[in-house]
């Protein structure tokens, strides 16, 4: 059934191919933007800034669903603002009678001491659904699509290192996705009633380490081995300034997401294949997208 649908984000990595899926499925689309007079994606543009509570009411009003693909890893107090940020959703969308939120969260074990990044996404699933609003979350690890910013990270230091001195956190494991899979899977717990109020895990086919994936990604795009030794003297700061230097991410986020990379991101329960049932691209077959 055509549904009008908000999303946040939606010039974003993960929002934009979300749009344009949405689109392709029939729904109506409003691309929640703070920049709407230069927005050229799928869906019809409109104001809204998840930081600005005033602004969320016109964007959500009589929308039937809403995705929130937003965070902001790119600022030391991301916790605080992403908390506020997720409260003032959660009322405005229970005030324009928005029936249900799909959110993309981030993978981890509740038992694990979860980093600063990955307790917010937590946080921000419960805060979410504080006033009544039924929540669907899918929770990944790294999606790999052009754009992104943990593949741009790989895909950087693979073009530009032909060997590298890797830290510790590099043999950790974690389950990338494809950025088409993670988008079927938020279009397609949109709609049905299995889906609602659930937490979800995704994750491709494979379960690597972020070393890994580096090697392996440097086979697929350069046609080459990637040597690596790894020390355990790079600390989480002194790694994110020397992605920074490698890289065109920025210091604060690097740091955020290198916090996040000594906890294990791996799925336990593979439900949504119950909800929704697709081959899922493999890790070569995601770097070839990307």
């Amino acid at each position: 059934m055509p549904l009008t649908i908000t999303v946040t984000g939606a010039s974003g990595f993960v929002g934009s191919h979300l749009c344009e899926a949405l689109v392709e499925a029939g729904h109506t689309v409003r691309a929640m933007t703070r920049h709407p007079d230069t927005y050229d994606g799928a869906g019809e543009a409109v104001y809204g800034d998840v930081s600005d509570a005033e602004s969320l009411g016109p964007a959500l009003d009589g929308a039937d669903a809403a995705y929130y693909l937003v965070h902001s890893l790119d600022r030391e107090d991301f916790e605080s603002a992403d908390a506020k940020a997720a409260r003032d959703f959660s009322a405005a969308a229970a005030k324009a009678g928005v029936r249900r939120i799909v959110y993309l969260g981030g993978l981890g074990r509740e038992d694990q001491d979860l980093s600063a990044h990955l307790r917010s996404r937590r946080e921000v699933e419960k805060l979410l659904g504080g006033d009544g609003v039924p929540v669907t979350v899918l929770r990944a690890a790294i999606v790999v699509g052009h754009g992104g910013i943990s593949w741009e990270i790989t895909r950087q230091l693979v073009d530009h290192l032909p060997a590298m001195v890797v830290p510790y956190w590099t043999s950790t494991k974690t389950q990338p996705i494809a950025l088409a899979d993670a988008v079927a899977y938020l279009v397609g717990v949109l709609e049905p009633a299995e889906a609602e109020g659930r937490v979800f895990e995704i994750g491709g086919p494979d379960v690597l380490t972020y070393a890994q994936m580096m090697q392996r990604a440097s086979q697929v795009i350069k046609n080459r081995p990637l040597p690596m030794l790894v020390v355990p003297l790079l600390t989480p700061r002194l790694s994110s300034h020397w992605l920074a230097f490698v890289t065109d991410v920025d210091t604060e986020t690097a740091r955020n997401l290198i916090d996040s990379m000594s906890n294990e991101v791996v799925v336990t329960d593979d439900s949504i294949k119950t909800v929704v049932r697709r081959r899922l691209l493999t890790y070569d077959e995601a770097v070839r997208a990307a």
